[in-house]
């Protein structure tokens, strides 16, 4: 079969199957992007969910043998939600970032990139294909800039003409030599509305990020968060949308093409005080099919605390208190006692020299001195 003619035949189902949009480009290493993986490494930028193994990142042939193409695919996701739930005085909601709405999309472009293969497999028997969604080892990014999916925006998203960067990305490694793609112009120009945005100055210059101190990042951690980025972490639960709502290039994008890609408000923007109590089997229950539910409970819960804060919510003072003076997890004790002091007046003082009493953790003690000695100034 020829393979140009079957390239558009694959074009044509992939729309067929909704995928939203597609790309080609060689298996030819990416040499470029190792050595600006190096630099990141050396400044200590990156997240550290990485594949460590930076030839595997940017080598496909490391991956599979023989291979020649590799297919990009990308899918829109909505950016509004039919039926908002409003935040309201005692009743406080966080919220999960766009790209964590609906069912985990690593399952949704897996089921795809699996159609795909069942087509090209049809076609071609003895074709050999790989694919991966965000956590396999090359970078998703890098492939569809070269597959022609859209451009490198400043913010280190793929910006694609059509859908602006609200699209889901994922890749196929293959031995058939499918024709490449030319890649898009980058049309980011002179704007820096992404790095202005950005609430933690993460975004160090155009396209190049510190991991560490992005809120998506943050939020997805387990461990304390430093105290510098709390304030800045809002009442977000886990990602963070803001350097793609200021893009100009994303104004008013929302797709609705992927039934199990919507949000249901009461998960995507759930209450927040429930969620410091919440049980694992209820956890796994209301939020198990959202990606944001990936890193467990532990980090929703202790983000739902610094939401809380946020909001200098006093209905929640109990609730605070309870985690403070009962929870298991130095990290959530500590969070809430540095949350209560947001949040209550002098009589926290009380309460922190309870805790005092009882609280045999260093870093939990450490927070409730802080606090203390903030209070008695």
């Amino acid at each position: 079969m020829n393979v140009q003619a079957f390239k558009q035949e694959l074009i044509d189902y992939s729309k067929s199957i909704g995928i939203d949009k597609i790309g080609f480009t060689t298996a030819s290493p990416f040499a470029e992007l190792k050595s600006r993986l190096e630099r990141q490494r050396e400044l200590g930028y990156q997240s550290g969910f990485e594949e460590p193994d930076l030839d595997k990142r940017t080598n496909p042939s490391l991956l599979m043998n023989e291979a020649r193409s590799i297919i990009a695919i990308a899918l829109a996701y909505p950016t509004k939600m039919k039926n908002r739930v409003q935040s309201k005085e005692g009743e406080r909601r966080g919220i999960f970032s766009r790209a964590s709405w609906g069912t985990d999309y690593h399952i949704v472009l897996k089921e795809h990139l699996i159609q795909l293969e069942s087509f090209i497999m049809e076609r071609f028997p003895d074709a050999l294909c790989k694919s991966m969604v965000d956590t396999g080892e090359l970078v998703d990014r890098a492939v569809a800039e070269r597959a022609g999916i859209g451009w490198s925006g400043k913010n280190c998203s793929i910006i694609t003409p059509e859908f602006g960067s609200f699209v889901y990305l994922g890749e196929m490694i293959t031995n058939i030599p499918f024709e490449p793609d030319e890649p898009i112009e980058d049309r980011c120009g002179d704007c820096t509305k992404c790095l202005d945005a950005c609430p933690t100055s993460a975004l160090v210059q155009g396209g190049q990020i510190n991991a560490n101190r992005c809120v998506a990042f943050l939020t997805q951690t387990k461990g304390v968060v430093p105290e510098e980025f709390r304030d800045k972490i809002g009442n977000r639960i886990y990602g963070c949308d803001s350097c793609q709502t200021a893009c100009p290039e994303n104004k008013g994008r929302d797709f609705h093409f992927h039934p199990e890609m919507e949000a249901e408000p009461e998960v995507v923007k759930p209450l927040l005080k429930p969620l410091l109590t919440i049980s694992n089997r209820d956890f796994k229950e209301k939020f198990g099919s959202l990606s944001g539910s990936w890193r467990g409970k532990k980090p929703i819960q202790r983000n739902a605390i610094i939401a809380l804060a946020h909001f200098k919510d006093h209905t929640a003072i109990p609730e605070l208190i309870q985690v403070l003076m009962e929870d298991p997890r130095p990290v959530m004790r500590g969070t809430a006692a540095w949350a209560l002091g947001k949040i209550c007046g002098e009589q926290v003082i009380d309460v922190l020299n309870k805790a005092k009493q009882t609280e045999r953790d260093p870093e939990v003690m450490k927070e409730i001195n802080k606090v203390l000695e903030t209070r008695m100034d």
